[in-house]
This record gives structure tokens, sequence and C-alpha cells, in this order.
């Protein structure tokens, strides 16, 4: 909406990441696993830019996590808007996309 363009909304992101753990698991290796800081910040920067839709965010944060990590099989990502502004109490609006 409109409004929401000028004052901003409050989201909350959840990721489902599914990756081979190859040897991760077996050599407790850190350097070879997903690094979720950096997951953190593609999600922080995504969500920072000027998005009409919760679905286009949902559609770039999976593209830019695919895009940083060649390894990650798919990537399952729900967008909520918290408290949206639609005439009730509703405590969030939610999409779920999978890539």
């Amino acid at each position: 909406y409109d409004l929401e363009q000028k004052v901003g909304n409050r989201f909350l992101v959840d990721l489902n990441i599914t990756t081979e753990l190859g040897c991760v698991a077996d050599e407790d290796a850190v350097e070879k696993a997903v690094d979720y800081l950096t997951v953190y910040e593609i999600v922080e920067r995504t969500m920072q830019r000027t998005q009409r839709t919760i679905e286009a965010a949902a559609a770039n944060i999976i593209e830019a996590i695919k895009e940083e990590f060649s390894e990650i099989e798919s990537i399952e990502c729900t967008v909520s808007k918290i408290a949206p502004p639609l005439g009730g109490k509703i405590d969030r609006v939610s999409v779920t996309l999978e890539g």
C-alpha cells in the first residue's frame, strides 16, 4: 500500500536451506559449511531494498543466496508482514516460495 511505502513495515523472514552435508558434519568443518552470517547479511540487504510485494522479497532472497552459495540445493523462504494494515487485528500475512 502507498502508506506502507512511506512509513515502512516490519517483516519476519524464515529460511529452510537444503544442501549436501558432505564432510561438514563428519569433520566438524565450519569452513565447509554454509556461512549463516553471510546468509543473514544477504537477507538484511535484500529486505532494505524497496519491494512492493512480499512475493518479490522472497524471490529476491532466494536468488541472492543461491548466487552466493552454489552448493545449496534448495531454499524455502517465508516472508511475513507483521501487523499488516488490513482493517482488522491480524498478526501477520505470509508468503512462502521455494527455489
